[in-house]
């Protein structure tokens, strides 16, 4: 192992992944999967590989659960050791969800990848695939930049005070030990919804033609669907579709702005439309381009301005959210942000 395998669990984006890994889960269907990338699901492992790998997953959960960082660190590939600050921090940062919860361990996936040089973009498919691709029981891994080696997948479903979450390990076999390569931590629920209501909302609101309301809502879900962001499902592969499908033309996306005309006789370049949960609420952000942050006064006006704005040109965002936060985005990235109860926008 080396320090690339750190830099690819770093590195890896999001959902932007998911149009590649369908079509790629189509193409190797059809063509037999190439050799030297190869996926076991727990029914087709070894017992005692299944074993070493699930009981590994309770043993960092152990850990992580107890906020003991330096044991986990020890436990990790040494390019990943060498550079444990962002899991130290998310460690700490889920300490009170984690702390006294109870586990319980998925079945694990094996990952081998062979030759002698790191994969561009290694595919795994794992279980079995139909005519149209992707089963009710089959997942696909896309990885950039893998080194060659045999790595394990653990996926564990956390119940603990703060409701439901998932922790999932990405784990690399030096000689006869596994040991920990990646680690990501996320809430399973979003102001007291999981994926699935957020998909039952979003096709309510799109029934009854709220389809900006409906499409935000499934980005939501598209959020809390997936326990890591480089493995794709069914499931995951439908609300793409959706999603897709539905994307508005009239809202921002893919480094395009819309001009958001306001009652102060300015046009604000509006770059980003998304929800954000705060507490039990679910909120949206609007983020805009703008000069100079550094006079507060000012901006607090215009982000005033844009809120009404962005609610008097999508009304239907009042029954969907419970409050607005414009953010004014220098091109340096600094930015001033304030918020405002959607009940108190007029």
């Amino acid at each position: 192992m080396n320090a690339k395998i750190g830099a690819w669990l770093r590195k890896i984006s999001g959902f932007e992944l998911i149009a590649v890994i369908r079509a790629l889960a189509l193409l190797l269907v059809v063509a037999a999967p190439l050799a030297a990338q190869t996926c076991s699901t727990a029914s087709e492992m070894n017992v005692a590989t299944r074993s070493a790998l699930e009981n590994t997953g309770r043993r960092l959960f152990d850990m992580a659960s107890k906020g003991d960082v330096f044991n986990l660190k020890q436990s990790a590939i040494p390019s990943l050791a060498s550079n444990f600050g962002g899991i130290e921090t998310a460690v700490i940062e889920n300490k009170e969800a984690l702390s006294g919860s109870q586990s319980t361990v998925r079945p694990p996936f094996l990952l081998k990848l062979d030759g002698t040089q790191a994969a561009a973009r290694a595919e795994f498919l794992c279980g079995v695939f139909g005519p149209q691709g992707q089963t009710a029981n089959s997942a696909v891994f896309v990885i950039p930049n893998l080194p060659p080696g045999t790595y394990g997948i653990d996926i564990l479903d956390v119940r603990g005070a703060k409701g439901p979450y998932t922790l999932s390990f990405v784990l690399a076999q030096i000689g006869t030990d596994w040991k920990l390569g990646g680690f990501y931590a996320k809430a399973a629920q979003v102001a007291g919804h999981d994926a699935k209501w957020y998909m039952q909302q979003g096709d309510q609101y799109k029934t009854r033609g709220a389809v900006h309301n409906a499409w935000l809502y499934y980005l939501e879900a598209r959020e809390l669907i997936a326990p890591v962001p480089f493995m794709s499902t069914l499931e995951t592969d439908r609300l793409y579709d959706t999603i897709h499908a539905l994307e508005p033309k009239d809202m921002p996306g893919g480094g395009n702005t819309v001009d958001l005309a306001a009652a102060n006789g300015k046009t604000y370049k509006v770059t980003q439309i998304f929800p954000v949960a705060v507490g039990n609420d679910l909120d949206l952000v609007v983020k805009y381009q703008y000069p100079d942050v550094s006079n507060t006064a000012q901006t607090f006006q215009d982000n005033m301005a844009v809120m009404k704005a962005l609610v008097a040109k999508y009304s239907e965002f009042r029954s969907a959210f419970g409050a607005v936060v414009a953010r004014a985005v220098q091109a340096d990235g600094r930015d001033y942000g304030s918020l405002m109860p959607i009940k108190d926008i007029r």
